[in-house]
C-alpha cells in the first residue's frame, strides 16, 4: 500500500511574479499574471507520516517568514487556469532529491526502495485564453519530453485542486542478455544500424547503434570466427565504443593521398609534438590527449587542466537538461583527470539561432514533433549551465554566445572546466594512473536509469524524427559535489585507489572498458550495480549514461577504508567486479555470461575508413557597397548587433566569484563590457593566475577554412595577451563542431582548417593540449508543408586557451581609466572584410565571398611578446584586442568600459568605413598614461602607432576629416539594449 502526501508552498508575496509574468507576456502570450506553487508529493510505502509531522515537513520545505502551505488541501487563489508541470517517470528530479534528504536528517528515517519525494510546478493563470494560446503557454512552460502537464479550469479545480501524480517508473523485467543473429540481408543490417536493435519484448527499435555496414560486418565477422552469436550486451558495447563521439573516426581515418595517418596524428598531436620537442626544458605540457583533460604546469607544485565538451544534440531536444549535463559532465572529466582534480572555473559557449525568430520546422509530417524555438533554447542552455556550476561551487566567468540561423535546428553548446591539483603526492605524480590486475572496480556517485541510453551514438548522428528521447538526461551537481569533495579533498590523497574515470558517454561500458586497458582486462557484475528502479535489462544497465558516477580501480586492501570513508560522506559506492589481466571484457548477469569480447577487438577492431575530399568552387568575391553616410549611426547599429552587443544577461546569473579567486571578471569596467578573457586565481598562496580566452569565426568558413582555424587560434591567443599572460605560458585547446561530414565537400573544409590548426599553433609555439569533434550537426526534417528541409551548422570550431599569468597585480583590464590617457592603435589595419559582421550583416554581401582576414605569425608573436612586456612592466592602462566588428567597435567597447570619450585619428588612406570596420587579425587598443610614453614606444617599436586620447564624453573618430562624434552614453545605450528585457 502506498501512502501519498502533497505539499503545496506558495508566496505571500510573491517576489518573482513581475519578472515571470513579463517573460511570458514578452513571448506574445497575453496573460494578466502568472503565480507559481511549488509542489512536494510524499510517497511512501512501509509506513506514513502523521499530520504532524507532514505540518513540521512542511516548515522545513518553506520559509514560513515569507511563505505559507497547505498539506493534503488544494491551494485557494483566483486564476482562470491550473496549469501543473512536473517531471515524467524517470526523469532526474534533483529538487525531490534534495527534499527527501532534508526529510530524512529531519525525522530521522530513511526512505525505503520506492519511496521518493516528487517535485512540481503549479501555475496558476489570470487571463483567459484561447485553446492555441494556452498550447503555445504550456509548451513554454514544459518540454513533452521530460515534462508531464495537466491543466484545469478554475471550475474544474473547485476545492479539491489538481490529482496526485506519483511519477514511479515500473518496467517490464529482462533476466538476461538477448542474442542477435547478424546473419541479415544488407538492408536489414542498415536498419539495425540506424534504427536499434529490435526488442523482443515491445517490438520496437531501440535506438541508434550509429553502427554503418562495414562495421557491423566486422562485428558478425569476429562472432562467426570464435562460432557464435552476438548478444545484444556485446553489439550495444561495441556501438558504444565504436561511435564516432568516442572514437572520433573521422579525425582517425586516412584522408585522400596525403594524409594517410588521419587528421588528428598528421596535425593535431603532431603539431604538440613538434612544440614539445622544440621547447625542450621551457615544455609545459604534463598530460596531453592520453586523459579526461590536457594537464599543464601552473608553478613547481601544482598544475592545471583544461577540457572542453559539446552537448549538442541533447540540447536540442532538452536545453537545460543538456546544458546542465554538459556543464557536469565535463566537471567530472577534470575530477578524473589523473588522481582527481579539483574544478575550479567553468566556461561555457552557446551557439543558438535568433532569438527573436521563430522557425518553423518539425522532426515529424504533418507538423509533428516541432523544434524548440531559439529564445526556448537560449533560455534553456543558459540556466542549465547556472545551475551546474552555481549549485555545485564552481565560478562561471568566462563563455560567449554566437547567433546565426544555422544553428536554429540543433544548437552548438560548449562546456569547458578548469582544474587544479598537486603535481604530486610523496612519491606519486598525481597527473600518472595505472589499474593494476586484482583491483576492485568501483563504482561511486549516482544510480543506473534508462536515462541517457543511446547518448553516445545519438549524438554521433544527424537529428532527425527517429532521436530518442532516453538520450535526454538530468544532471544533479549536488550529488556530484559529494563525489568530487570526498576525491580530490580525502580519497585521492589518502591514496585509496589507483585509477580513476568519470562515466561520460557509454556509461560503464566505456569507463571500465577504457580503464581495462591500463591492465589488459576487467569482469564486471551486472547485477551489484546500483539501480534508481528494478527492472532494467542488463544492456541498459551497462551502456546507461545516468550522471553523477565515477568508476575506480581499487586494492582489495582499501575497498574497507574507501568504503567508510564514501559512507560517512554520504557517497553511494558499489563494488560492481575486478580488473583482470586476461586481455578480455567479459561481463556476467544474473548468473549468465553476457559479454566476453577481447579488448583488442573491442578497442582496436573497427574497420579502417579512408576518406575522399573534394574542393568547391570559392565564391567570386563582390565589391563592398558605397560607405554609409553615417557613421556614427552605422557604428551604433553594428553595437546592437547580437553577436556583439553585450551579454550580461547571462553573467549575472552565473557566480564567477565563489572560491575566491576572482580577479579579472566577465564584465570589466564602470559601463560593465563583456571582455573577451578572465583571469582567475586558482592556488591562493600564489600570485599567479590562470587566463582563459577563446574565439570562433564560423562566417568564416564557407570562405576559408583554412584562414578561419588560424583567426580562431591567433583571437584567442591574443585575448591573454592583453591581460599580461605571456605566450609562453599558453596552451590551446580545439572543438571542432562541423556538418555533414560524410559529404567530400565537407570533409575538405575541414582538412584545410585542421592543417590551419597545425600551421597556427606551431607558428605561435601553442601546444594543443585536449580536444573534441562533433561531426554531424544537421537537422533533418520538415517544414510546415511537409518538404523534406535539412539545416547544417556552418562549419564550426572553438579554440580555447589557457595560460598562466605570473602576477595578476600586472593583469590590465579593458577599460579605459583615466582622462588624457594616450590611446595606441597595435597592428596594422588592413581591408579584409570577408565574412565580417560589417561586410554580411550591415551591407547585405554574400556570407560566402570576400576576404578573409590572415596574418604573418612570426611578425604578430614578436608584437605579443613585445606588449606582454610591456604590461608585466606597468606600461599600459588598459589594452582590447580588436575583434569582431573591427576597430571602430573595440574603440567604442574600451569607451563605454570606462564611460570616457576619446578623440581618434585613424591611420591610414584607404575607405573610412572599411578601416573602421575591418576584421584584420593582430592588433589591439591599448591606452597608457603620458608619463609612460617615451618607454612604451620604445619598448614596441613601430608596432604602436598614437591614434589619440581619452577625453570628453563623445567617441570622435577622424581621418583626413571628422568621421563620426558620438556620445558614449548612446553607444552604451545601443550596446546594452538588445538582451536588456532578458
Amino acid at each position: 500500500m502506498a501512502y501519498v502526501h502533497r505539499i503545496e508552498i506558495r508566496y505571500k508575496a510573491d517576489p518573482r511574479l513581475k519578472v515571470r509574468t513579463d517573460r511570458i507576456r514578452s513571448l506574445g502570450i497575453p496573460i494578466e499574471e502568472l503565480h507559481l506553487v511549488d509542489i512536494y508529493t510524499i510517497s511512501t510505502v512501509s509506513k506514513d507520516f502523521t499530520q504532524d509531522e507532514l505540518r513540521e515537513i512542511g516548515l522545513q520545505l518553506s520559509n514560513p517568514v515569507v511563505q505559507k502551505f497547505t498539506v493534503d488541501e488544494a491551494t485557494q487563489a483566483y486564476f482562470d487556469t491550473a496549469i501543473e508541470v512536473g517531471f515524467l517517470p524517470g526523469v532526474t528530479d534533483n529538487v525531490g532529491t534534495t527534499a527527501r534528504q532534508t526529510i530524512e536528517d529531519f525525522t530521522n528515517r530513511k526512505f525505503e526502495p520506492g519511496e521518493a519525494v516528487y517535485t512540481s510546478h503549479l501555475y496558476f493563470v489570470c487571463g483567459k485564453l484561447t485553446p492555441d494560446v494556452l498550447n503555445t503557454l504550456t509548451s513554454t512552460l514544459a518540454n513533452p519530453l521530460v515534462n508531464r502537464v495537466h491543466v484545469k479550469t478554475r471550475q474544474e479545480y473547485g476545492t479539491s485542486g489538481m490529482d496526485r501524480v506519483v511519477p514511479f517508473v515500473e518496467l517490464h523485467e529482462l533476466p538476461t542478455a538477448e542474442p542477435v543473429d547478424l546473419s541479415l540481408e544488407e538492408q536489414e543490417l542498415i536498419q539495425i544500424g540506424k534504427e536499434g536493435i529490435l526488442d523482443p519484448v515491445t517490438g520496437q527499435r531501440r535506438g541508434p547503434l550509429a553502427l554503418d555496414l562495414a562495421q557491423l560486418h566486422a562485428i558478425r565477422d569476429y562472432f562467426k570466427a570464435i562460432g557464435r552469436i552476438p548478444t545484444d550486451v556485446e553489439i550495444e558495447s561495441l556501438a558504444q565504443t565504436w561511435s564516432e563521439h568516442c572514437k572520433h573516426t573521422i579525425f582517425a581515418s586516412a584522408m585522400d593521398e596525403d594524409v594517410p595517418k588521419g587528421l588528428y596524428k598528421t596535425f593535431i598531436q603532431a603539431a604538440t609534438n613538434k612544440i614539445r620537442a622544440e621547447k625542450g626544458d621551457k615544455d609545459i605540457c604534463l598530460s596531453v590527449f592520453s586523459d579526461n583533460s590536457g594537464g599543464i604546469i601552473f608553478d613547481d607544485e601544482y598544475l592545471v587542466t583544461h577540457k572542453v565538451e559539446t552537448h549538442n544534440s541533447p540540447s536540442a531536444l532538452d536545453p537545460f537538461g543538456g546544458a546542465l549535463t554538459g556543464i557536469v559532465g565535463v566537471n567530472r572529466d577534470t575530477i578524473g583527470f589523473g588522481l582527481g582534480a579539483k574544478p575550479c572555473i567553468n566556461i561555457y559557449g552557446f551557439c543558438v539561432g535568433d532569438p527573436d525568430t521563430n522557425p518553423v520546422l518539425f522532426r515529424g509530417k504533418d507538423q509533428s514533433n516541432p523544434i524548440l524555438t531559439p529564445r526556448r533554447i537560449l533560455d534553456g542552455v543558459v540556466a542549465g549551465v547556472g545551475v551546474g556550476g552555481n549549485c555545485s561551487g564552481i565560478p562561471t566567468p568566462q563563455g560567449f554566445v554566437w547567433f546565426d540561423d544555422r544553428y536554429c535546428g540543433k544548437p552548438l553548446v560548449f562546456a569547458g572546466t578548469v582544474g587544479v591539483m598537486p603535481r604530486k603526492n610523496a612519491d606519486r605524480n598525481l597527473y600518472e594512473k595505472q589499474a593494476r590486475p586484482g583491483d576492485r572496480i568501483v563504482v561511486i556517485g549516482g544510480r543506473v536509469g534508462k536515462d541517457g541510453i543511446h547518448g553516445a551514438t545519438f549524438s554521433s548522428e544527424a537529428l532527425d524524427p527517429a532521436s530518442p528521447v532516453t538520450a535526454v538526461q538530468i544532471g544533479d551537481p549536488i550529488t556530484q559535489k559529494k563525489v568530487s569533495d570526498v576525491i580530490v579533498k580525502e580519497a585521492r590523497d589518502k591514496g585509496l585507489y589507483t585509477s580513476i574515470t568519470d562515466n561520460g558517454a557509454g556509461g560503464i561500458s566505456c569507463s571500465v572498458a577504457e580503464m581495462a586497458k591500463e591492465c589488459n582486462g576487467c569482469h564486471v557484475v551486472l547485477d551489484k550495480v546500483p539501480l534508481k528502479y528494478p527492472g532494467m535489462a542488463p544492456w541498459e544497465i551497462w551502456i546507461s549514461e545516468s550522471q553523477e558516477r565515477m568508476t575506480l580501480a581499487v586494492p582489495p586492501e582499501k575497498i574497507d577504508e574507501l568504503m567508510d570513508l564514501l559512507g560517512r560522506r554520504e557517497v553511494e559506492g558499489t563494488v560492481i567486479g575486478t580488473f583482470t589481466d586476461t586481455g578480455r571484457c567479459v561481463v556476467e548477469f544474473n548468473g549468465t555470461t553476457v559479454m566476453d569480447i577481447e579488448l583488442s577487438f573491442l578497442h582496436d577492431g573497427l574497420p579502417v575508413k579512408h576518406l575522399k575530399t573534394s574542393s568547391s568552387s570559392p565564391e567570386a568575391s563582390e565589391p563592398v557597397p558605397g560607405c554609409p553616410e553615417n557613421l556614427g549611426d552605422t557604428l551604433k547599429t553594428m553595437l546592437h548587433r547580437k553577436n556583439i552587443c553585450s551579454k550580461e544577461f547571462i553573467s549575472i546569473q552565473y557566480d564567477h566569484t565563489v572560491q575566491g579567486g576572482h580577479v579579472l571578471g566577465p564584465v570589466q569596467g564602470i559601463g560593465r563590457v563583456q571582455g573577451v578573457a578572465t583571469l582567475t586565481k586558482v592556488v591562493a598562496s600564489s600570485k599567479k593566475g590562470v587566463g582563459l580566452s577563446q574565439s570562433l569565426f564560423p562566417s568564416y568558413s564557407e570562405i576559408d577554412s583554412y584562414r578561419m582555424a588560424i583567426a580562431c587560434i591567433d583571437t584567442a591567443i591574443r585575448g591573454l595577451i592583453a591581460i599580461g599572460v605571456p605566450l609562453e605560458s599558453i596552451a590551446i585547446l580545439d572543438n571542432f563542431c562541423w556538418c555533414s561530414s560524410d559529404e567530400p565537400e565537407r570533409l575538405d573544409q575541414l582538412k584545410a582548417a585542421v592543417r590551419g590548426c597545425y600551421d597556427g599553433a606551431t607558428g605561435f609555439m601553442t601546444p594543443f593540449i585536449s580536444g573534441k569533434d562533433s561531426m554531424f550537426n544537421d537537422f533533418s526534417g520538415f517544414d510546415a508543408d511537409n518538404n523534406r528541409v535539412r539545416v547544417s551548422v556552418p562549419p564550426t570550431l572553438l579554440i580555447s586557451s589557457i595560460g598562466v599569468h605570473p602576477d595578476v597585480t600586472k593583469a590590465v583590464s579593458l577599460d579605459a581609466k583615466i582622462e588624457g590617457d594616450l590611446v595606441y592603435l597595435i597592428g596594422e589595419t588592413r581591408e579584409e572584410l570577408g565574412g565580417s559582421e560589417y561586410f554580411v550583416q550591415i551591407c547585405g554581401a554574400n556570407s560566402a565571398a570576400g576576404t578573409v582576414p590572415h596574418i604573418e605569425i612570426p611578425a604578430v608573436k614578436a608584437r605579443y611578446e613585445k606588449l606582454t612586456h610591456a604590461i608585466l612592466h606597468d606600461l599600459v592602462a588598459s589594452a582590447f584586442p580588436v575583434t569582431h566588428g573591427g576597430l571602430a567597435v573595440a574603440l567604442a567597447k574600451v569607451a563605454i568600459a570606462g564611460r570616457l570619450g576619446m578623440d581618434i585619428t585613424i591611420p591610414g588612406d584607404g575607405r573610412s568605413d572599411l578601416l573602421l570596420f575591418s576584421e584584420t587579425l593582430g592588433r589591439f587598443v591599448v591606452t597608457i598614461a603620458p608619463d609612460n610614453k617615451r618607454p612604451f614606444e620604445r619598448t614596441m617599436g613601430p608596432d604602436a602607432v598614437l591614434i589619440g586620447r581619452v577625453s570628453g564624453k563623445n567617441l570622435q573618430i577622424s581621418g583626413k576629416k571628422q568621421i563620426l562624434s558620438v556620445p558614449v552614453s548612446e553607444l552604451e545605450a545601443a550596446y546594452k539594449k538588445p538582451f536588456g528585457g532578458y
